[in-house]
C-alpha cells in the first residue's frame, strides 16, 4: 500500500484505525451474515457484506482501540475467536425466526393448510409460516432491530472479550438454552391452533361413532381449514406481539441462560 506523500503520523494513525476496523468487522461481520433481517438467503452476497461493513463503521468508533496483530498467527488466533462470537450471536437472534417458523409450521400441520402456499420462501415452508416468517421479519425491523443490534455488538465484548476463545461449557450451556427457549416459544404461539385441532378431531370422533354412515371428512375438512384461517386472521397480531416481546428481552439481556 502506497502511503506517499502523508506524513508518519497519518500513516500509524491510518495503520492503528485499519487494524481495529479489520479485528471488529470479523465478529460484526460474521454475526450481521446470518442474523435474522440481514442474513436471509433472498439476500444476494455482496450485500450482506456491505451491511456488515456498515455495521463494523458504527460499533467501531465506540469501541477501545484494538491492539495491531504482531504476527500473522496473532490475527488467525483473532479470526478464530471472533467469528465464533460472532456467528455465536447471530443464531442466537435468529434462532426467533425459527422459532416463528416452526410455530407455522404446528399449526399447519394442525390445520390441514401444511401444502398451501408451500413456496413463500426459499426454502419450503407452510402458508401460516411464511406469513409469520416475513410478518416477522417486518416487526422486527418496525421495532428498531438494527439499533437494538449494534447495542449488542458493542455489549458482546463485555459478555465475550477479544482474543479470548469463549468457554466451551458456557457457550454449549447458553446454546442449549436458547434452543429450549425457541421450542418452547414456537409451541406456545401454535397452542391455539393445537388446541383447535384436537377439539375439532374429538368432535369427528364423536360424531363418527354416532352416525358411521355420515362421511365426516369431508365435512369436516373445509371446516377445520377456515378455522385455521380465521384463528390466523385473529391471533395474528397477538402472536407476533409476544415474539416482539420476547425478542427484546433477548436484546435486554443476550447472556440470559450463561451461568
Amino acid at each position: 500500500m502506497n502511503f506517499a506523500g502523508l506524513t508518519p503520523d497519518l500513516v500509524t494513525l491510518f495503520t492503528v484505525w485499519f487494524w481495529h476496523g479489520a479485528i471488529v468487522f470479523l465478529r460484526v461481520g460474521a454475526m450481521s451474515s446470518v442474523m435474522l433481517g440481514f442474513g436471509e438467503n433472498f439476500i444476494p452476497t455482496q450485500v450482506r457484506l456491505v451491511i456488515g461493513l456498515v455495521f463494523t463503521a458504527i460499533v467501531a468508533p465506540a469501541l477501545p482501540q484494538m491492539p495491531i496483530p504482531l504476527s500473522v498467527l496473532q490475527y488467525a488466533g483473532l479470526m478464530a475467536t471472533e467469528v465464533v462470537i460472532g456467528l455465536a450471536l447471530g443464531v442466537a437472534i435468529r434462532m426467533f425466526i425459527h422459532g416463528l417458523q416452526t410455530a407455522g409450521s404446528i399449526a399447519a400441520q394442525s390445520t390441514s393448510l401444511s401444502q398451501v402456499l408451500g413456496g413463500a420462501g426459499v426454502d419450503p415452508m407452510p402458508a401460516i409460516g411464511a406469513v409469520l416468517w416475513i410478518s416477522g421479519i417486518t416487526l422486527a425491523i418496525m421495532l428498531d432491530m438494527h439499533i437494538r443490534a449494534v447495542e449488542l455488538m458493542i455489549r458482546s465484548y463485555e459478555l465475550f472479550p477479544v482474543g479470548r476463545f469463549p468457554n466451551g461449557a458456557l457457550l454449549s450451556e447458553w446454546g442449549v438454552h436458547r434452543v429450549s427457549e425457541t421450542f418452547s416459544m414456537a409451541f406456545t404461539l401454535a397452542a391455539p391452533f393445537v388446541i383447535t385441532s384436537v377439539m375439532y378431531n374429538l368432535t369427528l370422533g364423536i360424531i363418527n361413532r354416532a352416525m358411521p354412515q355420515l362421511m365426516v371428512v369431508f365435512i369436516g375438512a373445509p371446516l377445520i381449514t377456515f378455522s385455521g384461517l380465521a384463528l390466523l386472521a385473529i391471533g395474528a397480531p397477538m402472536i407476533l406481539q409476544v415474539w416482539g416481546h420476547d425478542l427484546m428481552i433477548f436484546f435486554a439481556d443476550p447472556g440470559a441462560g450463561m451461568q
